[in-house]
């Protein structure tokens, strides 16, 4: 691997990830000390491992859509994102126009443009590996990705996760589909729950503030108080809006709070204006009284030297 680089954005120690997210407290960059390759490499590979073996479940979903084992395995080689493939032959199993499920499918994917755009800041990788790289932009090798400490320990994580995971992806999605009738029901297996178990384990240690917690629980509500009314993958797509929600509220949260201080510091400077006039008005009078006794002593002097004056010329 290369040398260790330090982040654009990074104001810390050399090679480590910015602070925590701008909602809430987390670690400063200097104080997260660097983790050692074979322990990313160890975490990267339990995610891999653990979600990969979950493309049984694909393979025996999708052969039982009346997908051909051609088709099934080409939709886990390029598509390769378990849940816009999933949607696919759920909504192609349910009886619904294949252009239709192909769009949810691509709009349920659309997340991943945007895991994108913060990895390309993190990985920094030379632009010809960029769009082989882009390909394994999922769920599981971003959440492995962002917690690490380093750019050298972030491409690491990204490229064991992506490796494991679209290996051992496609080859269970071909044993699914080729044993597809053995296996039987897989709802009674639950291997469809397999990979948002594990992401869920990933993404529940990264909320570490109030508000993102709050918004991950939004998230959840939304979700699943959408699920029976809309189509699949339409929830998971408009549990998104929680996000706006909270920022619009916390907005609306510091304005009142602004607002409150800045008519605390108008009254404060209004007292203090008063005060000063009141301190301005005592000390223009104490200067006419000095000026007053100046003048009286002046007077005083003038009157003693003219009498002065006198008594000398009435002695000559």
């Amino acid at each position: 691997m290369a040398e260790q680089t330090t982040f654009p954005e990074s104001t810390g120690t050399p090679g480590a990830l910015p602070a925590g997210p701008p909602g809430g407290p987390g670690p400063a960059a200097e104080e997260r000390p660097d983790k050692p390759d074979a322990a990313v490499v160890r975490d990267a590979l339990g995610v891999g491992v653990a979600v990969g073996l979950s493309g049984f479940a694909f393979g025996v979903t999708s052969a039982g859509s009346g997908l051909s084992l051609l088709q099934t395995c080409v939709l886990s080689l390029l598509v390769f994102t378990g849940a816009s493939q999933f949607a696919l032959v759920g909504a192609l199993a349910a009886g619904g126009n294949p252009y239709t499920a192909a769009a949810g499918a691509f709009f349920l994917g659309i997340r991943n443009a945007f895991y994108g755009l913060r990895l390309s800041q993190l990985l920094d990788l030379p632009r010809a590996v960029r769009p082989f790289a882009a390909h394994w932009v999922i769920d599981e090798s971003t959440a492995v990705t962002l917690p690490q400490p380093t750019r050298r320990a972030a491409r690491i994580g990204f490229t064991v996760t992506g490796l494991t995971l679209y290996v051992l992806w496609n080859l269970t999605t071909l044993v699914g589909a080729l044993g597809a009738e053995a296996l039987g029901d897989t709802d009674a297996w639950g291997l469809d729950a397999a990979s948002p178990a594990v992401f869920l384990a990933l993404l529940a240690p990264m909320l570490r503030s109030t508000v993102e917690r709050v918004t991950a629980a939004l998230a959840v509500v939304l979700a699943l108080t959408l699920l029976p009314v809309l189509p699949a993958g339409v929830p998971v797509l408009l549990s998104a809006l929680a996000a706006p929600v909270v920022l619009f509220l916390m907005g609306r949260a510091k304005g009142s709070s602004a607002g409150a201080g800045g008519d605390q510091g108008r009254g404060d400077s209004g007292g203090h204006g008063n005060r000063e006039s009141h301190g301005n008005r005592e000390s223009h009078g104490a200067d006419e009284d000095l000026g007053a006794d100046e003048d009286r002593g002046a007077d005083e002097d003038r009157g003693n030297a003219a009498e002065r004056k006198k008594r000398g010329e009435r002695s000559i």
